[in-house]
Protein backbone atom coordinates (compact mmCIF):
# COMPACT_ATOMS: atom_id res chain seq x y z
CA UNK A 1 0.00 0.00 0.00
CA UNK A 2 2.71 2.02 0.62
CA UNK A 3 4.05 1.81 -2.72
CA UNK A 4 1.26 3.21 -4.58
CA UNK A 5 0.94 6.00 -2.44
CA UNK A 6 4.65 6.95 -3.37
CA UNK A 7 3.71 6.57 -6.90
CA UNK A 8 0.56 9.06 -7.07
CA UNK A 9 2.69 11.43 -5.36
CA UNK A 10 5.64 10.74 -7.79
CA UNK A 11 3.49 10.84 -10.40
CA UNK A 12 1.53 14.15 -9.95
CA UNK A 13 5.14 15.71 -9.53
CA UNK A 14 6.32 14.68 -12.38
CA UNK A 15 3.02 15.94 -14.30
CA UNK A 16 3.82 19.44 -12.50
CA UNK A 17 6.69 19.82 -13.02
CA UNK A 18 6.54 19.11 -16.66
CA UNK A 19 3.67 21.40 -17.27
CA UNK A 20 5.33 24.47 -15.80
CA UNK A 21 8.55 23.84 -17.89
CA UNK A 22 6.13 23.21 -20.87
CA UNK A 23 3.61 25.72 -20.35
CA UNK A 24 5.83 28.81 -22.20
CA UNK A 25 5.99 26.94 -25.54
CA UNK A 26 2.77 25.25 -25.51
CA UNK A 27 1.17 29.12 -25.11
CA UNK A 28 2.98 30.19 -28.30
CA UNK A 29 1.91 27.70 -30.20
CA UNK A 30 -1.22 28.01 -29.01
CA UNK A 31 -1.79 31.56 -29.29
CA UNK A 32 0.66 32.76 -31.66
CA UNK A 33 2.43 35.15 -29.63
CA UNK A 34 4.80 36.57 -32.77
CA UNK A 35 3.27 37.62 -35.32
CA UNK A 36 5.47 39.36 -38.43
CA UNK A 37 5.10 42.50 -39.10
CA UNK A 38 3.51 43.96 -42.38
CA UNK A 39 6.66 45.90 -44.32
CA UNK A 40 5.84 48.36 -46.38
CA UNK A 41 7.89 47.05 -49.19
CA UNK A 42 9.21 49.58 -52.72
CA UNK A 43 6.63 49.22 -55.82
CA UNK A 44 7.21 48.48 -59.31
CA UNK A 45 7.06 52.47 -60.11
CA UNK A 46 9.84 53.15 -57.01
CA UNK A 47 12.52 49.84 -58.06
CA UNK A 48 12.01 51.33 -61.74
CA UNK A 49 12.78 54.82 -60.81
CA UNK A 50 16.11 53.40 -59.05
CA UNK A 51 17.53 52.66 -61.69
CA UNK A 52 18.25 48.82 -62.02
CA UNK A 53 15.79 47.59 -64.71
CA UNK A 54 14.08 45.16 -62.61
CA UNK A 55 11.29 45.71 -61.00
CA UNK A 56 12.87 42.82 -57.95
CA UNK A 57 15.04 43.10 -55.18
CA UNK A 58 18.54 41.69 -55.83
CA UNK A 59 17.19 38.03 -54.53
CA UNK A 60 14.34 36.76 -53.69
CA UNK A 61 11.77 37.75 -50.62
CA UNK A 62 12.26 34.79 -48.92
CA UNK A 63 16.12 34.91 -49.57
CA UNK A 64 15.94 38.87 -48.41
CA UNK A 65 13.84 37.91 -45.01
CA UNK A 66 15.95 35.47 -43.75
CA UNK A 67 19.46 35.97 -45.14
CA UNK A 68 19.76 39.74 -45.31
CA UNK A 69 21.92 40.67 -42.53
CA UNK A 70 24.26 37.49 -43.70
CA UNK A 71 24.01 39.11 -47.52
CA UNK A 72 24.96 42.69 -45.25
CA UNK A 73 27.90 41.16 -43.98
CA UNK A 74 29.30 39.38 -46.25
CA UNK A 75 28.85 42.84 -48.66
CA UNK A 76 31.06 44.68 -46.58
CA UNK A 77 34.02 41.78 -46.57
CA UNK A 78 33.78 41.59 -49.91
CA UNK A 79 34.15 45.54 -50.72
CA UNK A 80 36.24 46.44 -47.76
CA UNK A 81 38.35 43.55 -47.62
CA UNK A 82 38.45 42.24 -50.93
CA UNK A 83 38.00 45.05 -53.00
CA UNK A 84 35.21 43.84 -54.89
CA UNK A 85 32.25 46.04 -55.61
CA UNK A 86 30.07 44.15 -57.81
CA UNK A 87 27.46 41.62 -56.75
CA UNK A 88 25.76 39.42 -59.04
CA UNK A 89 22.05 38.09 -57.88
CA UNK A 90 21.49 34.66 -58.81
CA UNK A 91 18.99 35.70 -61.89
CA UNK A 92 22.90 37.12 -63.13
CA UNK A 93 21.76 40.96 -62.61
CA UNK A 94 24.68 42.78 -61.43
CA UNK A 95 24.33 45.06 -58.55
CA UNK A 96 27.02 47.98 -57.19
CA UNK A 97 27.70 46.44 -53.33
CA UNK A 98 26.50 49.55 -51.80
CA UNK A 99 23.89 49.96 -48.67
CA UNK A 100 22.78 53.48 -49.70
CA UNK A 101 23.53 53.03 -53.52
CA UNK A 102 21.87 49.89 -53.95
CA UNK A 103 19.42 49.00 -50.98
CA UNK A 104 18.95 52.35 -49.96
CA UNK A 105 17.20 53.75 -53.82
CA UNK A 106 14.38 51.26 -52.98
CA UNK A 107 14.25 50.87 -49.25
CA UNK A 108 14.00 54.66 -48.59
CA UNK A 109 11.36 54.64 -45.25
CA UNK A 110 13.57 53.53 -42.60
CA UNK A 111 10.84 53.40 -39.94
CA UNK A 112 8.17 51.49 -42.35
CA UNK A 113 10.48 48.88 -43.20
CA UNK A 114 13.78 48.81 -41.54
CA UNK A 115 12.41 49.76 -37.92
CA UNK A 116 9.09 47.45 -37.92
CA UNK A 117 10.89 44.34 -38.09
CA UNK A 118 14.22 45.07 -35.80
CA UNK A 119 11.96 46.60 -33.19
CA UNK A 120 9.60 43.44 -33.27
CA UNK A 121 12.85 41.08 -33.19
CA UNK A 122 14.58 43.27 -30.79
CA UNK A 123 17.44 43.41 -32.64
CA UNK A 124 19.79 46.25 -32.97
CA UNK A 125 21.76 47.02 -36.01
CA UNK A 126 24.52 48.70 -36.63
CA UNK A 127 24.47 50.04 -40.36
CA UNK A 128 24.58 53.12 -38.83
CA UNK A 129 26.99 53.53 -36.72
CA UNK A 130 29.65 54.14 -39.72
CA UNK A 131 27.09 54.13 -42.61
CA UNK A 132 25.42 57.95 -42.71
CA UNK A 133 22.00 58.13 -43.67
CA UNK A 134 21.60 59.20 -47.44
CA UNK A 135 20.01 62.99 -47.82
CA UNK A 136 16.07 62.39 -48.31
CA UNK A 137 16.33 59.73 -46.07
CA UNK A 138 12.97 59.89 -44.39
CA UNK A 139 12.97 58.44 -40.96
CA UNK A 140 9.05 58.23 -40.87
CA UNK A 141 7.07 59.32 -42.99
Amino acid sequence: MAKSYYLKRTLIGLCAFFGIILAPFAYNQLFAAYQAPEVKLPTEAQMLTAGFGTTTCIENKDFMRQQHMTLLNDWRDWALRDGNRSYVSTDGVEYEISLQRTCMKCHTNKAEFCDKCHTVAAASPYCWDCHIQPEGYNEGN
